[in-house]
C-alpha cells in the first residue's frame, strides 16, 4: 500500500471519493514531485478531501489549486490550498485561471466528467502545464455513459477526442499530409491509458526520435569503400527507400528489401 492509499484509508479529515485503483497510478507518476515545490491543479473540489491528500502526499512547499463551480468550496481553503470558483467549461474563465495561477506541474481533472467539460479544459489548461508536467484525466468511463454525452464510439467523447492524441504523438513519422508534427508532438513525451484514467506526460522533443546502431558490421552487409560501386550502392538504397515510402502512401502492404 502506497501511501496515498494509506492516508485515504486512515483519512478522519474531509471525505475523499476516488477509484481505488487510482492511488497505485498516482504513486507511479506524481512521485517524482514530492518533497519539491510542485504546483498541483485539481478541477472538481467536492468536500475538499483530495487538495488535503494531495498536500499531505507533496509537501508543505506544495502550492494547491482546485476549480469549483460551487462557490461554497471557497470554504475549504487553507494553507497552501486555493480555491477558484468558475466553470471547467467556461474558456473565458479559464484564460483568466491562467493569469492568476503559475504554470502547472500537475493537473487533474475530476470535475463534472461531460465530455464538452473535459475537452474544453483540456484545450485550454493543457499549455499551461510545464514542460516536464504532467496532465491527468480522470473516470474517463463517462465517456460510455449516455447521461454524460457518452457512448461506445460516439463521436464527441472524450475517449474518441483523446485517440488522435495516439497519431499525434507519432506524427514524426508520418508519410502523409494529413498527418503533421504539431505542437502536442513535440511537447509530449509519453500517453498512459488505464482503466477510467488517462495520463500525459510531457517532455520536450524539438528534434524527431533517431535509431543507432552498434557493434561489428558483417563484411557482406558493409557498402563499398570508395568509386562508381559506391555511388551505385547508395543510389539503390534511396531508390528503395523512395518505393517504400510509395507502397506505404498507396497502402500497400508489404515491402522492398534491400
Amino acid at each position: 500500500m502506497n501511501d496515498l492509499e494509506r492516508y485515504f484509508r486512515e483519512n478522519h479529515k474531509r471525505p475523499i471519493n476516488k477509484w481505488v485503483h487510482y492511488f497505485n497510478i498516482y504513486d507511479r507518476h506524481f512521485a517524482r514531485f514530492r518533497n519539491s515545490e510542485p504546483v498541483i491543479l485539481e478541477i472538481g473540489v467536492s468536500e475538499g478531501g483530495s487538495l488535503q491528500m494531495w498536500k499531505y502526499y507533496f509537501g508543505n512547499k506544495a502550492r494547491i489549486y482546485g476549480i469549483d463551480i460551487d462557490p461554497a468550496c471557497k470554504a475549504f481553503e487553507e494553507d497552501n490550498i486555493t480555491i477558484l470558483t468558475g466553470s471547467q467549461s467556461d474558456r473565458q474563465f479559464l484564460k483568466e485561471v491562467k493569469t492568476i495561477i503559475p504554470e502547472v506541474d500537475i493537473l487533474i481533472d475530476d470535475g463534472g466528467h461531460s465530455m464538452n467539460q473535459q475537452i474544453i479544459s483540456f484545450e485550454e489548461l493543457f499549455p499551461h502545464i510545464k514542460a516536464d508536467g504532467i496532465y491527468v484525466c480522470e473516470d474517463l468511463h463517462t465517456s460510455y455513459w449516455s447521461g454524460f454525452g457518452g457512448g461506445y464510439k460516439r463521436r464527441g467523447t472524450f475517449i474518441e477526442y483523446s485517440k488522435n492524441f495516439i497519431d499525434l504523438l507519432n506524427a514524426y513519422h508520418s508519410e502523409q499530409t494529413g498527418l503533421r508534427v504539431n505542437e502536442f508532438t513535440t511537447a509530449v513525451d509519453s500517453i498512459h491509458y488505464y482503466d477510467s484514467m488517462l495520463v500525459i506526460e510531457k517532455k520536450k522533443r524539438d528534434r524527431p526520435p533517431y535509431s543507432e546502431k552498434t557493434g561489428n558490421i558483417p563484411m557482406n552487409k558493409k557498402p563499398p569503400s570508395k568509386g562508381l560501386r559506391l555511388k551505385l550502392y547508395y543510389a539503390k538504397q534511396y531508390l528503395i527507400k523512395q518505393a517504400n515510402s510509395a507502397l506505404r502512401f498507396m497502402g500497400i502492404k508489404g515491402f522492398i528489401k534491400s
